[in-house]
C-alpha cells in the first residue's frame, strides 16, 4: 500500500468514522437518562435522511430540509417516548429495550410503506468537487459532516457543564432517586435525552444522505454500527462515542485496503465482540452507574 493509497484510505475512514460517532452519540444521551440501549436509534438516523429527501423534491431548499427534517423526528422520537418508554419506565430495563426494538420495525416498514424500497440522495451541500489533499482527495461534505460532529460535542460539553438543567442530567445519570428527592424530574430529563438524540440522528441523517444513499433499511446497518461505536469508546461517554466512531471507521477503511472490502461490514462486528470480551467498559471506560 502507497502513502497516497493510505491517506485516501484515512479520509474514507474519517467519513465513514463520523457517522458512526453522530450514531453513537445518539446511543449515549438515552444510555446516560435511562439505561437502555435504543435499538430505533439507526432508524432515526434513516428518518432524518428520508425526510429531508421528501421535502427538497417539494421544493424547499436544502437549509430548509435539514431544519424540517431535525424538527419531524424530534417530534416522532417525542411520541415514541411519550408512548412506550414512558409507562415501562417502573417495569425494568428489559422490556424499555424491547420497545426499542419493537420501534425500530415500526419505523423502517412505516418508511417503506411512505417512500418506497428505492435508494434515494440529496445534493452535496458544498459541491462535489474533491479537495486534494496530498496525493488523496476528500469531498466537501465529509467537512460538513466532521464539522458538525465536532460542533454537537463541544455544545454537549458546554450545556452539560454549564447550564443548570445540563447538571440535572448529569444528575439523573449518576443517580436518579437522589436527583429526584433534590425536585429534579426525571421524566423530563429522559423526555429530553430522547428528543435531543432524535435531533442528532436526524442532523446526521440529512448530513450522510449526500454521501450514501439512504433507503428505508438503511437503519439497521447504521444503528449497530453506531451501537460498535458506542461500545468500543465506553457506553455512556459522549467523547468515548465519537473516539469509537472515528476508531471504527478508520479501522474499516484500513481493513478494506488490507483485506477485502467485503469483509467491511464483519470488522465493526469482529470488534465489538473483541471490545465485548476484553474490556467490557470500552477504551475509555464509562464507569458502570448504580441504580437503585
Amino acid at each position: 500500500m502507497s502513502l497516497d493509497q493510505f491517506l485516501q484510505y484515512i479520509f474514507s475512514g474519517i467519513t465513514s468514522g463520523s457517522i458512526y460517532a453522530l450514531t453513537a452519540l445518539g446511543f449515549t444521551l438515552v444510555f446516560n437518562a435511562t439505561q437502555i440501549i435504543n435499538f430505533a436509534q439507526g432508524q432515526l438516523v434513516m428518518l432524518g435522511g428520508m425526510v429531508a429527501v421528501a421535502f427538497y423534491k417539494a421544493g424547499l431548499p436544502l437549509w430548509a430540509c435539514f431544519i424540517v427534517a431535525v424538527a419531524v423526528v424530534v417530534g416522532v422520537t417525542i411520541g415514541f417516548e411519550q408512548v412506550a418508554i414512558r409507562p415501562l419506565l417502573r417495569k425494568g430495563v428489559l422490556a424499555q429495550i424491547i420497545a426499542t426494538v419493537g420501534a425500530a420495525f415500526v419505523f423502517s416498514t412505516a418508511a417503506m410503506l411512505i417512500w418506497g424500497r428505492d435508494a434515494v440522495a440529496l445534493p452535496a451541500f458544498s459541491g462535489d468537487d474533491p479537495i486534494a489533499v496530498g496525493g488523496a482527495t476528500i469531498i466537501p461534505q465529509t467537512l460538513w459532516v466532521v464539522g458538525l460532529t465536532v460542533f454537537i460535542v463541544v455544545a454537549l460539553q458546554v450545556f452539560y457543564r454549564k447550564t443548570l438543567f445540563g447538571k440535572a442530567v448529569r444528575a439523573c445519570a449518576v443517580n436518579p432517586t437522589a436527583a429526584r428527592m433534590q425536585g429534579i424530574s426525571y421524566s423530563r430529563v429522559v423526555m429530553f435525552s430522547f428528543a435531543l438524540s432524535g435531533a442528532i440522528s436526524a442532523a446526521a441523517g440529512v448530513m450522510i444522505t449526500p454521501i450514501s444513499f439512504m433507503s428505508y433499511s438503511s437503519g439497521a446497518l447504521l444503528g449497530l454500527k453506531g451501537f460498535a461505536a458506542a461500545t468500543l469508546g465506553g457506553l455512556g461517554n459522549p467523547l468515548g462515542a465519537v473516539a469509537g466512531g472515528f476508531i471504527l471507521g478508520i479501522v474499516e477503511a484500513l481493513g478494506v485496503g488490507v483485506v477485502s472490502a467485503g469483509y467491511k461490514d464483519a470488522i465493526a462486528f469482529v470488534i465489538l465482540l473483541l471490545v465485548l470480551f476484553l474490556r467490557p467498559a470500552g477504551l475509555l471506560g464509562a464507569k458502570v452507574v448504580s441504580r437503585q
